[in-house]
């Protein structure tokens, strides 16, 4: 199983557009220490032709041009992506989905929640549906990933529920404290060629809950969601208001942080993917890089390659 990461930043890329902050400053001067990143996506293949991509950066195009193996490989119209698998609803891993329109034949697996919202935005029709298959991932019941015509991509998928938030756009205040989240909005991924070949894909998680610390126990490979590395971080930065639990994201530092929650799992290899631009673990050779990586820890970067 080869695995491709095709984008390593949070929403906005990095240096984010409009964002004036230490670490954008850096990635803008060119410095090496902080190297630019898209928004987070990754590629997987079971047999190096046909690949599915978890979230749909709106990176995406540049992605793609970026990785040779996506490349249209023959005939007049052709792409090796014949199946996008979705964790949650957010801007940045949908708004890729609109780069595919070409009348590509694909298929677009998320949880019903996710699929309603897809739903409830027509720009989402240029998904032309007669070559794009709509299918619901139900959660805590494995399933065959599939191209549109039915064909088997060597690839299972294991979709449960996690501590998240619903998408920023769908967000309803009048709903109470947790602004109308259902289980559904944010999704974990267990990806598996086989038993032995399987990993995990979570860029969003708000909390290690119980019964995630037992599910990601001894597991080979996890990409986990490294956003900010401490909850007031964009407060602090002046850039934002919001916490990180606020926007559903579990920090990385502090006795809540995901570097504690990790400690004791027995994880194999475990890589941090969608990391806001303030994050200081963006700077290689900053206290914070040096912290997680004598924990053991990786930080994605785009153009990350590994195989199982």
């Amino acid at each position: 199983m080869q695995i491709l990461v095709l984008g390593s930043a949070a929403g906005g890329g990095f240096p984010q557009w409009n964002c004036n902050c230490a670490n954008c400053r850096r990635a803008r001067s060119g410095d090496p220490a902080a190297p630019a990143r898209t928004q987070s996506s990754i590629a997987v293949s079971a047999d190096g032709e046909r690949w599915l991509l978890l979230n749909a950066s709106p990176d995406l195009r540049q992605q793609i041009g970026a990785n040779a193996a996506l490349h249209p490989r023959r005939g007049a119209r052709h792409s090796p992506i014949n199946a996008v698998a979705l964790s949650n609803g957010d801007v940045d891993h949908v708004a890729g989905l609109l780069s595919l329109r070409e009348n590509q034949a694909l298929a677009v697996y998320a949880s019903d929640r996710v699929h309603a919202a897809l739903s409830g935005n027509s720009i989402f029709n240029v998904l032309n549906p007669a070559v794009v298959a709509r299918r619901v991932l139900p959660l805590d019941q494995p399933t065959d990933v599939a191209a549109f015509d039915g064909s088997a991509l060597g690839l299972r998928i294991d979709a449960f529920a996690v501590p998240g938030k619903v998408a920023l756009y769908l967000e309803n205040e009048k709903a109470g404290p947790d602004l109308g989240t259902q289980s559904g909005d944010t999704i974990g991924l267990e990806i598996r060629a086989d038993e032995r070949r399987r990993f995990f894909y979570l860029p969003a998680c708000a909390v290690l809950s119980p019964e995630l610390t037992v599910r990601l126990h001894g597991a080979p490979l996890v990409f986990f969601d490294g956003t900010l590395w401490q909850d007031d971080e964009m407060i602090s930065t002046g850039v934002g208001a919001k916490t990180g639990q606020r926007m559903g994201h579990m920090s990385i530092s502090g006795e809540d942080g995901s570097l504690e929650a990790f400690a004791s799992l027995g994880v194999q290899r475990r890589i941090y993917v969608h990391i806001n631009n303030t994050n200081p673990i963006l700077v290689a050779g900053s206290p914070e890089r040096l912290q997680v990586e004598a924990a053991g820890w990786e930080v994605a970067y785009d153009g990350m390659e590994m195989q199982l």
